[in-house]
């Protein structure tokens, strides 16, 4: 294993208050607990938007911080969920007296950990459960689907709506209808390597790739051989058509999502070619996202996200935003 770090154990700390100085005009930062705010918060009158969960998969969530988008995000450790207590902290340093709204990626520990902080939390609390990974019904970490990088558009959306001064009913109503429209399908070309462990989490031989895999290196729906890739997003954009049964001409934002080791040279080449199979489906693509938002360390692969909008979602998604990683608008 060769990583750029002083040791596993202050790794997150350390990147942290790297992220916290390079972008202060965006965030603070807090070690204990770990969370991130946006450099302006509280907003008064405003439903504060919180997510987070494992690190390993930056630029989520801490990159989606600020003006249009999340008001605060609580880090794990790498691949760990974040405990009850950063939760609770975050939410409490962001709370403009409007209610908080959770958005929480469908993990075993994330859910349990938001339910339980959502518990302890004074004021109105909501959750969005986000769940779009096409490719496993239940897995180890979850029961049912798992959350992956349609978590981005959802925290773009709400993060939308609550900036516009919508209620804490209107924006949960709201990520829920944005995660029942979103699908998403990720591929591996070598596993990830959690620096606590050293060791790749899975074996994936020269020749072969994992269709269907997590976040988190895990198993997906099967192990395949690598094929050329124009095979490889066919059955991609296929399995998420199949889940959405999208009726023609209905619009679609697609993104396509790096794992953290793969170059935009190939990034680019499967949005074209997904891009074409969506059109020949009758899905335009109208809005579009390419590059690492969802990322799984050092993992090769990439992943697709179709989001099916109508006007009042693709409103929220132009709106203005202000991160480290969607800046638009502002």
């Amino acid at each position: 294993m060769k990583k750029l770090i002083n040791g596993h154990d202050v790794l997150l700390a350390e990147s942290l208050l790297g992220f916290g100085a390079a972008h202060a005009d965006l965030v603070r930062v807090n070690l204990d607990p770990r969370f991130i705010v946006r450099a302006d918060a509280p907003r008064p009158g405003k439903v504060a938007v919180v997510s987070g969960g494992g690190s390993g998969h930056e630029p989520l969530h801490g990159g989606m911080v600020g003006p249009g988008m999340l008001d605060a995000a609580c880090p794990g450790e790498v691949f760990t969920s974040p405990t009850p207590d950063q939760i609770i902290a975050a939410a409490q340093a962001v709370d403009g007296g409007a209610g908080t709204l959770l958005i929480v990626k469908n993990y075993s520990g994330d859910v349990m950990n938001f339910e339980m902080a959502a518990e302890l939390l004074a004021g109105e609390v909501a959750t969005v459960l986000v769940n779009d990974d096409v490719a496993v019904e239940d897995s180890l970490y979850t029961t049912g689907r798992r959350g992956v990088a349609g978590t981005v558009v959802v925290e773009k959306v709400v993060g939308a709506a609550a900036e516009a001064g919508r209620s804490l009913a209107d924006c949960a109503a709201l990520g829920e209808r944005v995660n029942a429209a979103t699908g998403s399908l990720g591929v591996a070309l070598t596993s990830c390597t959690v620096p606590a462990a050293g060791t790749p989490t899975l074996e994936i031989a020269e020749d072969e790739i994992e269709f269907g895999v997590g976040i988190h290196g895990e198993a997906g729906r099967r192990r395949e051989k690598l094929r050329p890739a124009d095979a490889i997003v066919g059955d991609m954009v296929a399995d998420v058509l199949a889940d959405l049964a999208p009726a023609r001409g209905t619009p679609a934002i697609l993104l396509v999502n790096g794992f953290g080791a793969t170059p935009l040279l190939e990034l680019h080449l499967v949005y074209h070619t997904a891009r074409r199979l969506l059109e020949d489906a009758g899905v335009p693509v109208v809005r579009t996202l390419v590059g690492n938002y969802t990322t799984s360390l050092d993992m090769a692969g990439c992943s697709l996200t179709v989001t099916l909008a109508d006007d009042e979602i693709l409103a929220l998604w132009d709106a203005p935003v202000r991160t480290a990683a969607l800046r638009w608008g502002m």
